[in-house]
């Protein structure tokens, strides 16, 4: 009981402890102590009044803890998943959180630096105060790491800012005053953060500002010619300028998978170092505030949040719904325009027209490379109708110039490359300027013809264009001809002769060479190998002069068969005329009778005697039969046989002979000398053909000559020129040798001399206060 009433009394005597309530927690800046999701979301719950400070601090705590585990996340993977995540937040709000998160996980990981640069400009396309205030407070980072010497921030920021002018969300100058402050002063820190600069975004400076970008690497060569560096910093520069050559290969501005922002889509911001403006970092976005109009503000952002994404959902066709739902809607509209249609009036006087050539002439003449020139012409954004116009006026634009210039086959070969439907146009164009080429000036039509043969020769224009083209006498005129000898000879000037063979001879290629090559008629392809030799290219047409002897022996040999089987039916119709000639003779000769009965006794004598022969021979064979079956041939019997078969033969054509009549003796005369005409006439032609192939064949072998000269004059050329190249520069190197030598020893000599003058005035000093000590 004691014990009872004495801790009654103490219990009575110390103050009450208070019960800590849930929301004291988050009553600091900071947020306080940690506090679980799942238990933020009950005390969420517990709020009935959503106006209130308590309300709005939970909700700021949350949207906190989820931008910075989105940032922390986010990789070139998942970049996509994570906008959408982050859009579902109110960024507009929490737009310091979200500045602050992507700068602090970029300078814990630079090497994301790409990532987060992309995640800036997707949401600076949809929310520009939200990358305009990234870009601030790197730039303001980068001015603080400068002034106090931090070279790790500063390479981080600097890193950072170029990723963010290769997304276009920062303007190129600012790129550019970056590395004139860096190199008005170098050092060694300053020119080691500026190649790092160039290094990530010297590929988009050079396509937005070339002159800029020349003008850095001009001070970058007298920095180096200066040598007042580290050798570490010196070789830093010489790479960047090797990375500079091969054209930024290795370091390219944008990752195909990160390119996720059209251009027209994105938003670029005018900063420069020069913009210290403290209020416009908006510091105070950071801290949680007290927003008496919440309620409104997050209704606003749940519109716009509903809007991105229907829009994205839209672009990606997932919902089948809000597909048919459109389909509804565009039926709709269609039946509405049908009802309301109202009269187009067509403009004839082509003002139009003049205006977008005018305008395409003037980004033409403009511009000083083809790629400044293609990218100012696609900014421009014309339509698919204005394509063909594009095409011409660049066609236009290199006929009119006095020389041919490569800067127009270099436009057209990178518009055929960038779209299909520029290369069609230019297909088209390659016929029509082929059908009206007689129309053309000499100038104009070589440089028409250089045009096509550099866009043919870089693969920029299909090779079934010149499928149009068909080299026969008849189809050819002379401007056209002239057109062809120069396309081809650009054509082996740039690919070589030996490379465009092969690509004449590509049998997936064969049918579009038909007309080039002719096979249809040997005129039609003579024509074209003495076309092709002419202008010194007789080597492509090596199959057409198979093709041509082929084709003439095989003609031959037709001509032949069919002058023998003429006369096979020639001799036949002989014999049944004979026949029928002697029954005439016999029903007709009554009258004469006596003295045909002679001519018959004497053809009777002449068969009589002729049996007599035949039988003396047969007998005479059967002899020699028996005799060679026992005995075996001998040569005498060969002999004999032969001439026994000749004889045999040559009776034969006799009796043929004078069975025939004089009519027909004649007509087998003219088919023999009709006979021996054409033969002569094939002979004389397969001469000439082997003349001319002789002739062909010494003109490719001359050509094939004149080309190896060619080559190793060239080749002796470039020896020569690399040897004077690297005489010159062991000269250079032995003056800069012996002037760094006579430096040294000049300077070595000064301070010998500067020792020596020193020593004589000590030693003169000394003597002097001997001497004052002898005197005293």
């Amino acid at each position: 009981m004691a014990r009872s009433d004495t801790e009654r009394r103490r219990t009575n005597d110390e103050p009450p402890t208070k019960k800590k309530k849930a929301n004291d927690q988050i009553e600091t800046k900071t947020g306080g102590a940690y506090i679980p999701p799942a238990k933020l979301r009950m005390l969420q719950q517990q709020i009935t009044d959503k106006q209130s400070v308590e309300y709005q601090r939970l909700s700021w705590e949350a949207l906190k803890k989820s931008i910075n585990g989105l940032a922390n996340k986010v990789n070139k993977s998942n970049i996509k998943d994570i906008v959408q995540e982050l859009f579902q937040e109110n960024i507009v709000r929490g737009r310091g959180i979200l500045a602050r998160s992507i700068l602090l996980a970029q300078n814990a990981s630079p090497t994301f630096t790409q990532v987060y640069a992309a995640l800036t400009a997707i949401i600076n396309s949809r929310f520009p105060q939200n990358g305009e205030l990234v870009l601030r407070r790197v730039v303001s980072q980068f001015r603080k790491s400068f002034r106090r010497n931090q070279k790790d921030t500063c390479l981080h920021s600097v890193q950072f800012i170029a990723h963010l002018i290769n997304q276009q969300v920062a303007h190129e100058i600012l790129g550019l005053q970056i590395l004139t402050l860096m190199l008005e002063t170098p050092t060694d820190d300053s020119v080691e953060v500026a190649v790092g600069f160039l290094k990530e975004c010297g590929q988009k400076l050079g396509e937005l500002s070339p002159r800029g970008l020349a003008a850095v690497f001009e001070r970058l060569r007298v920095i180096l010619h200066e040598q007042q560096l580290e050798k570490r910093v010196q070789y830093m520069i010489e790479v960047m300028f090797a990375i500079r050559k091969d054209g930024f290969k290795e370091h390219p501005s944008m990752v195909e998978e990160l390119d996720l922002v059209d251009e027209s889509d994105q938003f670029t911001h005018m900063l420069t170092i020069d913009d210290d403006n403290v209020k416009g970092l908006e510091m105070e976005l950071n801290v949680f505030r007290v927003d008496p109009e919440f309620q409104e503000s997050e209704e606003n952002y749940k519109q716009i949040k509903k809007d991105i994404l229907d829009q994205s959902s839209e672009g990606s066709g997932s919902s089948g719904s809000s597909s048919e739902s459109s389909d509804d809607e565009e039926e709709e509209i269609r039946e509405s325009s049908e009802e309301d249609k109202t009269v187009e009036i067509e403009d004839r006087t082509e003002t139009n027209l003049v205006a977008l050539r005018r305008t395409i002439y003037l980004a033409i003449q403009s511009s000083l490379s083809y790629e400044e020139c293609a990218h100012k012409i696609l900014k421009m954004e014309f339509s698919e109708k204005d394509y063909g116009e594009i095409c011409a006026m660049i066609i236009d634009c290199a006929s009119q110039q006095r020389t041919y210039e490569k800067f127009f086959g270099l436009l057209g070969g990178r518009f055929c490359l960038l779209k299909k439907e520029f290369m069609e146009q230019f297909e088209t164009l390659f016929k029509e300027q082929y059908d009206t080429i007689h129309r053309l000036e000499t100038n104009k039509l070589r440089n028409v013809a250089k045009f096509f043969a550099h866009l043919l020769h870089s693969d920029s224009l299909p090779w079934s264009v010149l499928s149009h083209i068909v080299i026969t006498e008849d189809t050819t005129t002379s401007s056209s001809r002239i057109f062809i000898k120069i396309l081809f000879q650009e054509i082996a000037e740039y690919m070589g002769i030996t490379k465009l063979n092969e690509r004449l001879k590509d049998p997936t290629l064969a049918p579009f060479y038909e007309g080039l090559f002719p096979r249809d008629n040997p005129k039609n392809s003579r024509f074209s190998i003495n076309f092709f030799t002419s202008i010194g290219l007789g080597g492509v047409t090596d199959e057409l002069r198979e093709h041509l002897k082929n084709s003439t022996y095989i003609l031959s040999q037709k001509l032949q068969a069919e002058q023998l089987a003429a006369l096979a039916a020639g001799s036949s119709s002989s014999s049944s005329s004979s026949s029928s000639d002697d029954e005439s003779s016999d029903s007709t000769s009554s009258s004469d009778s006596d003295a045909k009965k002679k001519k018959k006794s004497k053809k009777m004598k002449r068969k009589s005697k002729k049996t007599s022969k035949k039988k003396s021979s047969k007998k005479s064979k059967r002899k020699r039969k028996k005799i060679t079956m026992l005995n075996g041939p001998t040569s005498k019997d060969r002999s004999v046989e032969e001439r026994d078969e000749k004889s045999s033969d040559d009776e034969r054509e006799q009796d043929r002979r004078r069975e025939r009549s004089p009519r027909e003796d004649e007509e087998y005369r003219r088919l023999e000398d009709d006979i021996s005409n054409k033969i002569r006439s094939e002979r004389t032609r397969h001469h000439r053909g082997s003349e001319e192939r002789q002739m062909e064949d010494r003109r490719s072998k001359r050509e094939g000559r004149q080309e190896s000269e060619k080559e190793g004059r060239r080749s002796r050329r470039e020896k020569s020129v690399e040897k004077e190249k690297e005489e010159r520069r062991s000269r250079r190197v032995g003056s800069e040798e012996k002037d760094m030598e006579e430096r040294t020893s000049r300077r070595r000599g000064r301070e010998n001399n500067e020792k020596k003058e020193r020593q004589s005035r000590r030693n003169g000093s000394v003597d002097k206060e001997k001497e004052e000590q002898r005197t005293r």
